[in-house]
């Protein structure tokens, strides 16, 4: 049975709007009128998804709409419950709509007689390896146990999201203070200062005379550096937006000794967590290594993953393709050279993930207890010149007296 969404006017005069299922639009208007409610518009979920689904201003399904909606999933799934059921149960305890017609969508694609990865993938809205790891726990006849090991997955990856998003909020925060400091010291209170100076015919310090030129600069030209700051942020986002910019960035990231290291951790334990629990559903491993691929978030590593993939259809060793690109911890490949020797694969994966997630939050913990110290003594270097350049002349006016 379909879902439709509706609008309408209800006896107080105010808009309603809901999502109800029917057999046809026509049906749901009738129901809306035994309500003694006007309707107004009444659109199928499916082809209003369609239709939005290329706007720019649709809203997001987040990793955390995933998560939760993943675990919700599985807990009714493992207690019987029938999957139209379980489906429906979980879109009205979601209060984020665009969630809700999503999952009234699949749940009718499901009444029609199409599998939970059939309807998702007709939603567009999944990743690749949620549907393949669903279509893999249905034909396996197991898709309680594969939902469970598919939650657990999805709120690790959320979880880490969400650690080095916080890791990261703290230094730019410090940074842009620390800029806003700086900018209001040289535009308000050292031009006040340096007007003693002015009056003096003595020889400023070099330093002195530095401040007062920067100074004098930020004061006429703030406009202009503003404006061009934001010409520059759209120039850099547009490239990076591009193929080439977005190759050329994630080679420079590589590159780099500290942030170099995160992105590989961070891309080999999203690789190794997703080919583990894809190997572990049946998924073959071709096709786990193609899906895996495609959750690099850096397009280098993807390439190189690529690669691989093409090399072990040819016959060759995962392990030893992983190595020669170079990308991967030592003792990671180490692991999957071991897992393919003694065939157990998908063991060795999930615990090289397991290794890859500690190490990453132990690096992603190193590197901010590092950076907050350094923020903040370079904050202090930049006050401590400007308490020079204003203290030194003052101390040569007294040595003259």
């Amino acid at each position: 049975m379909p879902a439709f969404q509706f609008t309408a006017l209800v006896v107080s005069g105010n808009h309603h709007k809901v999502v109800i299922e029917g057999d046809s639009a026509r049906q749901v208007r009738q129901q809306v009128r035994d309500k003694d409610w006007t309707p107004l518009s009444v659109a199928a979920v499916e082809q209003k998804e369609k239709n939005t689904g290329s706007s720019f201003f649709q809203k997001k399904f987040t990793a955390y709409d995933l998560a939760l909606m993943t675990r919700q999933l599985s807990v009714l799934v493992a207690a019987a419950i029938p999957l139209e059921e379980a489906l429906r149960a979980v879109a009205k305890q979601n209060e984020k709509a665009h969630v809700q017609n999503l999952l009234l969508s699949v749940r009718s694609k499901v009444l029609e007689g199409h599998t939970l990865a059939q309807g998702m993938q007709q939603g567009g809205r999944f990743p690749d390896l949620y549907i393949a790891t669903i279509a893999a726990g249905e034909r396996s006849g197991h898709l309680d146990l594969i939902l469970d090991q598919l939650s657990d997955y999805t709120e690790n990856r959320f979880a880490m999201q969400k650690k080095i998003q916080g890791a990261m909020i703290y230094p730019i925060i410090l940074m842009l203070m620390s800029f806003a400091i700086v900018m209001g010291l040289m535009t308000y209170v050292v031009p006040d200062i340096v007007k003693t100076f002015d009056q003096s015919k003595q020889a400023l310090p070099w330093i002195t005379v530095a401040l007062m030129k920067a100074s004098d600069l930020i004061r006429q030209t703030w406009p202009f550096m503003l404006l061009g700051l934001g010409i520059m942020t759209v120039l850099l986002l547009r490239f990076l937006r591009s193929a080439s910019g977005h190759y050329a960035f994630d080679r420079l990231v590589l590159k780099l000794p500290l942030f170099g290291k995160l992105s590989r951790g961070i891309n080999s334990s999203r690789f190794a967590s997703t080919l583990s629990i894809l190997t572990q559903s049946g998924v073959p491993l071709v096709d786990a290594l193609k899906i895996g691929a495609a959750v690099s978030s850096n397009w280098v590593i993807r390439d190189a993953i690529n690669i691989a993939a093409e090399k072990v259809i040819e016959g060759g060793s995962l392990g030893t393709q992983l190595e020669r690109c170079g990308y991967f911890p030592p003792m990671m490949v180490q692991m999957i050279k071991s897992g393919e020797t003694s065939g157990e694969l998908d063991r060795m994966l999930s615990r090289a993930s397991d290794m890859q997630d500690r190490e990453v939050t132990a690096f992603i913990s190193t590197l901010l207890a590092l950076l907050e110290p350094l923020m903040l003594v370079f904050m202090a270097a930049i006050v401590l010149v400007i308490v020079i350049a204003v203290m030194l002349p003052i101390v040569n006016m007294n040595n003259m007296v």
